[in-house]
């Protein structure tokens, strides 16, 4: 449908939106004002509950034509609920007209799971008389200390689940307030919750007819309020930077040492760079058009009781840029920092400010460059740093920071560094399953695994591009190789969408490099930036599995698809309890053409986590991630000028 404009509704045109960027993620003014076009379109008599409201990106060639100064028309991208009700509404709105202007109803589509039903989800559970009577027969009295994560519930065909939108539950119990709750599984009690309805549709009790495992008691936390004493602190270790950083920060463009970057944010991806480019003798030179994380699943091993439904789409069921954290000044960040805040709607629609949601600092990141002629006895040498764009989010137990690094030699990097709690189950003292480890007697950690996949929209030195498959020959002894010492590289343009299904093979040190056919370097070549996949995973679900269809992108490590503004997300546009299928699976088996055309690479890395004990009570940070180097876009080293230097500050101890 669309909806006539309407003067209440639209924008005023002010200096500081005239001079805001198109690619400026929506303001708290903006959302709020969106959800009151979106009500007085669609509200009615029912209530309407908001899931996403975020800026509708304009169309690339819109973006490259934008000076600052000109106007742009702000457009949004909306998708909402009704309580009580199956399916998503989508749609896009002016914020300048005050009008929707187009909208479809999904009726087979569920919404996320929303940070403010977390809590509902659980007081339905916990007041509950099956769940209640299930948590007294191990021995718990006092369901106030009973604590209730809400899971999705994923797509298992279990008869009365169908047609629902709904959350599958684990839970545990504090010993006392505010104590460590994940070390007390009350295992085999999983409640399954009508989300929209909010009422408890089954308790599962997997000790019904037999003695159910007893709650372990013992305590392990890590709040600080709990320990009497703590372990010789290392001595201080500042960062300063008394002149400053070397970054500048004008909106939301961020330029360092050559590079510069938008950086956005919005409730799913969380944080976003656009326009990654570098300058040179003058010259701004593209490399990504937009860069994100934009899916994650996190597929558990254990088919015990209820273990099999955790197979978890934390981006795309949860959302990470709603459950962003609020970055703290020493603490998250050190040395000379600059935040940025990031404006994400609130079910009911109001704009929600995470303050600090996102932090930029500077690293010294140790040796760049250096040589020693040992006939001159001359030494010439560099440190290197790298700049740091980060944001930390909290989906249940586990945390997922996100870490964008430029460096200054002209390579991206992202690392994800996974902390938190690890999810706990039961077991009997001394006996876990064969799917787990006990950190804890009767506390065990099952195996699991995190799948990322990052949407990079590559730009090198244009928007034309080639993906080239890199790997190592190795000719057979004889004739051509006489003393076995050959090898040599080769290069395959990847041409189609199918040909561009990619896994990794050590055995011939594969990678990928995005080229510009178009533009070439000092000695000829194409220009070119390689993707080192450098965390690839192995998945372990069956792809035949009601999980494997639904996260079917976790199969290949390397995606190739055209640009098309609606193919976002590896998965789906909704994840949540969809039967599978949808999302890059789909989208290549059209295997639409991919040479030198406006490419989009899809990446898939991760974590593969077999528990220790050393992973609780809460995980130290385990990392994976990739990089994406220069090979043969610049024509020497980019650091080689770099003047000496000599820390001041560095002294003998």
């Amino acid at each position: 449908m669309t909806t006539a404009p309407d003067d209440q509704f639209a924008a005023d045109v002010d200096l500081d939106t005239a001079l805001r960027h198109p690619l400026d993620p929506l303001d708290g003014d903006e959302i709020a004002r969106a959800a009151r076009i979106i009500a007085a379109a669609f509200a009615q008599d029912e209530e309407v509950r908001y899931e996403r409201i975020e800026l509708l990106e304009p169309a690339k060639d819109v973006v490259r034509a934008w000076t600052p100064g000109a106007r742009v028309e702000r457009r949004a991208r909306f998708s909402f609920y009704r309580r009580g009700r199956i399916g998503v509404t989508e749609g896009v709105l002016s914020l300048d007209k005050g009008a929707v202007e187009e909208s479809r109803d999904l009726p087979e589509a569920r919404p996320m799971i929303m940070l403010e039903e977390f809590l509902e989800i659980e007081a339905c559970v916990k007041a509950h008389p099956d769940f209640i009577a299930a948590c007294r027969r191990r021995g718990i009295e006092n369901i106030d200390l009973v604590c209730v994560d809400p899971w999705s519930a994923g797509e298992f065909g279990v008869p009365g689940e169908e047609g629902k939108r709904l959350s599958h539950t684990f839970c545990w119990v504090r010993t006392r307030a505010d104590e460590n709750f994940y070390a007390h599984p009350i295992e085999g009690v999983n409640a399954v919750v009508d989300v929209d309805n909010m009422v408890v549709i089954r308790v599962d009790d997997y000790y019904r007819d037999r003695e159910p495992l007893k709650v372990p008691m013992t305590e392990s936390n890590y709040d600080a309020r709990f320990f009497d004493r703590f372990q010789e602190p290392g001595k201080p270790l500042d960062i300063i930077q008394k002149d400053g950083p070397s970054f500048t920060v004008e909106g939301r463009k961020l330029s360092w040492m050559g590079w510069d970057v938008r950086v956005g944010f919005n409730g799913r991806e969380g944080l976003v760079l656009h326009q990654v480019g570098y300058t040179q003798d003058g010259e701004r030179r593209p490399v990504m058009h937009r860069a994100s994380l934009a899916e994650m699943v996190v597929p558990y091993g254990s088919p015990d009781n209820a273990h099999h439904r955790k197979n978890v789409f934390d981006i795309g069921e949860y959302g990470l840029g709603k459950l962003a954290n609020s970055l703290t000044l020493g603490c998250d960040c050190l040395g000379a920092i600059r935040y940025m805040d990031a404006w994400v709607n609130g079910v009911d629609g109001t704009p929600v400010k995470i303050e600090n949601a996102i932090c930029i600092h500077e690293e010294d990141f140790g040796l760049g460059w250096k040589h020693w002629d040992f006939r001159t006895d001359a030494t010439e040498v560099r440190r290197m740093r790298r700049l740091v764009i980060s944001s930390i989010s909290t989906v249940g137990n586990y945390e997922y920071a996100s870490y964008w690094y430029l460096y200054q030699h002209g390579m991206i990097e992202f690392e994800m560094k996974a902390t938190g709690i690890i999810n706990t189950v039961g077991c009997e003292p001394g006996k876990p399953s064969k799917y787990g480890v006990e950190v804890l007697p009767g506390v065990q950690g099952q195996i699991h695994q995190h799948l990322f996949c990052a949407r990079l929209d590559m730009e090198v030195d244009g928007p034309q591009n080639s993906v080239v498959e890199c790997n190592v020959v190795v000719p057979p002894m004889g004739e051509g190789n006489p003393y076995g010492n050959a090898f040599y590289e080769e290069q395959t343009v990847l041409k189609t969408e199918k040909q561009a299904r990619r896994t990794i093979d050590p055995s011939t040190m594969r990678y990928w490099k995005v080229v510009n056919p178009n533009v070439r370097n000092a000695v000829g070549k194409p220009t070119a930036y390689k993707l080192e996949p450098m965390s690839a995973v192995t998945a372990f679900t069956n792809p035949e599995s009601p999980s494997g269809k639904r996260g079917g992108f976790i199969y290949n490590h390397l995606w190739v698809t055209p640009f098309h503004p609606d193919e976002r997300y590896p998965a789906g546009e909704y994840v949540n309890q969809c039967e599978g299928g949808q999302g890059l699976p789909a989208w290549t088996a059209a295997d639409r053409p991919v040479e030198n055309a406006d490419v989009v690479l899809w990446h898939v890395f991760g974590l593969h986590h077999p528990v220790r004990p050393e992973d609780f009570p809460v995980q130290p940070v385990v990392t994976c991630g990739f990089k994406l180097m220069p090979s043969g876009f610049f024509d020497r080293n980019p650091m080689i000028d770099l003047p000496p230097a000599k820390n001041k500050a560095s002294c003998c101890v």
